[in-house]
């Protein structure tokens, strides 16, 4: 099928008046004719095909893979309306404000899915099971989880709009989920289908956006599918990119471009869409990388070789803020088994080399931030 001939499902009237959307199943080829689909998935490859081969060259990168998952979990959280910042989701629960503990639960719970499902990669593969489990995760003691936690939806829900009366978009009713769902995952591992990688995961996020198969939590699994996809097809070797931090300052276009799939079957514009974003998300992840590395080589090569005999815990603290760049005193004392005294001391040493910078202003229960790699990830 030509992705310009593309129908992408009826409205059909339910018994209670309102009209659900039925997509249509997606597995089976798709071709296109328009050339800019071509440059676009070409400079995507590209991009993409850079960036794995850099990670695959950037020495202790798993201290890193961290902030990239806390920056997801973040941002995709933030598409559905929660607040929590990074700096805020590497603390503990209780201090958090009382008032955004909520949020600040989503975002973590959102981490925990997405290493899990990363993890479950190893014995299961892309599927719904694997879905069903994040999902269970992602709802676990959170506003959502009286929302059947890593089941499908029992009942019918909506996207926008107050009541179903005035929906912005019903999905169709649970009755069609499984058999979607199937087809949806068939096309996902069906090896016949000749589409470039790329292109056929732009397809699924469309298709599983438009199940919206649970109650809650569908946009953030729906984008956490790309990652694992990618990773499940070895398109990426390293859990290092994801897409919702682009989607996040689109959100407008991305939620347009979905619906305009619905409304007029323009499946190519959400493609290239799509393709953009890989693309431009990719050199940011190469840039912020490679800023990584420059800091890395200064603050070792630069700042701490001038702690004397202090060098090698300070090397050992210096790994440590790379995945938890946010801590006090005791979380040093702990890490590195020193007294809380001698924790202050090399505290003190981070400071006047700048890389530690304090960020309560109070004498007691003092934090310290990493400043600088934290900024990376906030440009």
């Amino acid at each position: 099928m030509d992705i310009k001939d593309f129908e992408a499902g009826v409205l059909i009237k339910q018994a209670t008046g309102y009209k659900s959307f039925i997509p249509e199943t997606i597995d089976h080829p798709f071709v296109w004719t328009e050339a800019s689909v071509n440059t676009l998935l070409e400079k995507a490859t590209l991009h993409l095909g850079a960036l794995n081969s850099f990670s695959q060259f950037v020495p202790d990168i798993s201290l890193f893979i961290r902030m990239h998952v806390v920056k997801e979990a973040t941002e995709s959280s933030r598409i559905e309306g929660t607040q929590t910042n990074m700096e805020e989701a590497f603390f503990k629960p209780e201090e958090i404000n009382p008032e955004k503990r909520n949020d600040w639960q989503e975002v973590n719970n959102y981490i925990l899915a997405m290493n899990h499902a990363i993890d479950r990669l190893e014995k299961l593969p892309l599927s719904t099971r694997l879905l069903k489990e994040a999902h269970t995760i992602l709802l676990d003691s959170v506003r959502g989880s009286h929302k059947l936690p890593g089941e499908f939806r029992s009942s019918q829900n909506w996207i926008g709009g107050a009541t179903i009366n005035d929906a912005v978009f019903i999905p169709p009713p649970f009755g069609e989920l499984n058999r979607l769902m199937s087809d949806l995952e068939n096309f996902i591992h069906n090896g016949d289908i000749h589409v470039p990688h790329l292109v056929k995961i732009a397809i699924a996020h469309y298709q599983f956006e438009t199940i919206h198969p649970f109650l809650d939590g569908n946009g953030r699994i729906g984008r956490l599918m790309i990652t694992l996809y990618l990773l499940s097809n070895k398109i990426i070797q390293k859990p290092i990119l994801y897409l919702s931090d682009y989607f996040e300052k689109h959100k407008g276009l991305y939620y347009d471009n979905l619906m305009a799939v619905r409304r007029t079957n323009d499946l190519t514009q959400w493609i290239k869409f799509f393709l953009e974003a890989v693309s431009e998300t990719c050199k940011t992840a190469a840039e912020r990388l490679q800023q990584i590395l420059l800091l890395r080589q200064d603050c070792e090569g630069k700042r701490i070789i001038s702690f004397g005999r202090k060098v090698p815990v300070a090397k050992k603290l210096l790994d440590h803020l790379y995945t938890q760049p946010i801590l006090n005193a005791q979380q040093v004392a702990e890490v590195l088994n020193i007294s809380t005294v001698t924790a202050y001391k090399l505290i003190a040493d981070f400071m006047k080399a700048g890389i530690l910078k304090e960020t309560t202003g109070f004498k007691r229960n003092r934090f310290f931030l990493f400043k600088e790699y934290l900024d990376i990830f906030h440009q």
